[in-house]
């Protein structure tokens, strides 16, 4: 990430846009009231929903054994893999 450039509280009023656009490239926009941090704007991140949010949050942490097959389809229907 590019380093944070800090702004006042009345120059994020009137530059919002300037400023949101800074932070769509990268840039992290700290604001500040009376010298101190109150706010940052960062670009937003979509976040996946439901089992998606999920994907490769157990990567490294589980090891199947060899003779691991294909998850039952009963499982599957189960967890939403496969519709009928």
């Amino acid at each position: 990430m590019i380093p944070s450039m800090r702004v006042g509280m009345h120059e994020a009023k009137t530059q919002l846009s300037r400023l949101v656009e800074r932070a769509r490239g990268g840039e992290e926009v700290i604001v500040e009231r009376s010298g101190h941090p109150v706010a940052r704007i960062v670009a937003y991140e979509e976040k996946p929903l439901g089992l998606l949010a999920l994907e490769g949050a157990w990567k490294g942490r589980v090891r199947m054994k060899g003779d691991f097959k294909e998850l039952p389809l009963d499982l599957q229907r189960a967890f939403g893999v496969v519709e009928e």
